[in-house]
């Protein structure tokens, strides 16, 4: 189950990473910053939904 929780955090680090590319882009005026900062966007989307999905798989193991 620890892993599980590593890639949890592993989504935000990858929207950081995500979000720093985007503005960076976005300053230097290259058209890839869409991309970046919708990636960010669904990282940080996957964090949400893998922190309920987990945290409903746990309930199920502690009411069996």
């Amino acid at each position: 189950m620890m892993l599980a929780k590593f890639f949890q955090y592993a989504y935000l680090i990858f929207a950081v990473l995500f979000i720093y590319d985007g503005i960076s882009k976005w300053n230097n005026g290259t058209n890839g910053s869409y991309i970046s900062l919708g990636l960010a966007a669904l990282a940080i989307f996957m964090y949400f939904f893998r922190q309920k999905f987990r945290k409903k798989y746990e309930n199920k193991d502690k009411s069996n």
